[in-house]
């Protein structure tokens, strides 16, 4: 809930504690090579007009940068949630305050919820190798989900195989799980998560999906349908190297790692790299920005690798692609405010499908096109398929809305993707339901 100036919530230690967890929280992080945290909050403001918005907007731009857009400004209606770091709090909100700029505290310290979630993971990973299983309700590495790929490929070899469609700026192999009962270029559902590295909850909700495939192939009739006429192509780390990135050095990284002569900052913001609107309002041609669209279309390996799977299959029917966070299940345009062909068909889809999720566990999400939901964004995933032939093209942003942002504890992977997975599994009949 937004309040008064410096109003506060979310979770946080007390101040008797706040010493002894500051040397506790910095000697972990630096033991183990990590950027550290301590003390950075993140802010929820709401801007009155387009004025308070501009302001906003000129953070990001300051040098050195102050603040880390979560929820970037779009427009007065829709919160905005800033990383403040600890060095740079009393300047932002003397800024925010000069210009009497209302903001929240969302999250009082972000380190307090990193060193939950690194030792949530520690635990996990001895309760895993003592059991020889792999938890679900776990965060895990890029090495631990490959793995786990050639296990769960391994184990369940007559519905399942792995293909690898690329490789990554530093080389890493990019891989795509393909679910088929038989044949060949049949009519095919496209699903990719993680292709922002921090939104740890979307790779999760991947491998998650994947075993509830297998399990209910057979069981569950829709499902079962769906796969006896269509593949479905499942890529879990649509960004090897971001999120390898967030495990070892920086876990609020964005972007991918590529790297260009004369550039000190280094990545691209893989969903502003698409060919459909690139260029356009929402992305950035500062390097430095998180949403630097890169040199040209199709620059990124990673974007390029699933541009050219797609096209040369020629039968993907519909995409889908996962973020987070802030509930909303959001169809074409991003790039502008033109209603696509069957506006009205995608709206009715998306609404029974959050209809879906939310009879899960309760969860409600908003729906409608990118640009009047969210805010408008040029270059990205589903405005490329969309523009391609691709006429169910949805975007996911999961759990939460703020209150963890990017850092959603683990014990709500489950519940999200099982919520998740309704609405999936929706999108997915009606599209089998309606061949074009």
């Amino acid at each position: 809930m937004l309040g008064t100036l410096g109003g506060g919530l979310g979770p946080g230690p007390s101040p008797m504690d706040r010493r002894m967890f500051l040397l506790c929280s910095f000697s972990l992080a630096a033991a183990l090579g990590q950027m550290n945290f301590t003390g950075d909050q993140v802010l929820r403001v709401l801007a009155k007009n387009e004025k308070q918005l501009a302001l906003l907007r000129d953070l990001e731009d300051m040098k050195p940068q102050k603040v880390d857009f979560w929820r970037g400004p779009a427009r007065p209606s829709l919160p905005i949630d800033m990383r403040v770091p600890f060095s740079k709090l009393k300047d932002v909100k003397s800024y925010l305050k000069s210009h009497s700029i209302a903001y929240s505290i969302m999250i009082k310290d972000v380190q307090v919820l990193l060193d939950e979630e690194r030792e949530a993971m520690v635990k996990s990973r001895r309760l895993e190798r003592s059991a020889n299983s792999f938890s679900y309700s776990s965060y895990h590495t890029l090495e631990e989900i490959y793995s786990w790929i050639d296990s769960f490929v391994t184990e369940h070899a007559d519905i399942v195989s792995k293909i690898q469609i690329g490789h990554s700026f530093e080389n890493r192999s990019i891989l795509v799980l393909k679910f088929s009962t038989g044949g060949s270029q049949r009519q095919a559902i496209w699903i990719d998560t993680g292709i922002h590295s921090r939104e740890w909850i979307t790779h999760a909700t991947g491998i998650w999906t994947a075993k509830e495939i297998v399990s209910e192939y057979g069981k569950d009739r829709i499902l079962t349908n769906i796969l006896n006429a269509m593949d479905i192509f499942l890529e879990i780390v649509s960004n090897p190297d971001g999120f390898a990135f967030t495990h070892s050095m920086n876990r609020l990284w964005r972007k991918n790692k590529s790297s260009r002569p004369g550039i000190l900052c280094i990545g691209v913001d893989l969903n502003r790299n698409w060919r459909s609107g690139f260029g356009g309002n929402g992305s950035n041609d500062n390097p430095c920005s998180e949403t630097y669209r890169g040199p040209y279309p199709h620059s990124e390996p990673e974007v390029a690798a699933i541009v050219n799977f797609i096209t040369a299959h020629g039968n993907i029917k519909a995409v889908i692609s996962i973020h987070s966070y802030s509930q909303i299940l959001m169809y074409p345009y991003g790039q502008s405010l033109e209603p696509v062909s069957n506006h009205e068909e995608l709206h009715n889809l998306a609404k029974r499908a959050v209809q879906a999720l939310y009879e899960v566990h309760g969860i409600k999400y908003i729906y409608g096109s990118i640009s009047t939901t969210l805010y408008v964004a040029s270059g990205i995933t589903v405005d490329w398929a969309y523009d391609n032939g691709i006429k169910y093209s949805f975007s996911f942003e999961l759990r939460d809305t703020g209150n963890y942002g990017f850092l959603l504890p683990a014990a709500q992977i489950i519940p999200t993707a099982q919520e998740t997975w309704m609405a999936i599994r929706t999108i997915m009949k009606h599209t089998l339901n309606h061949p074009y």
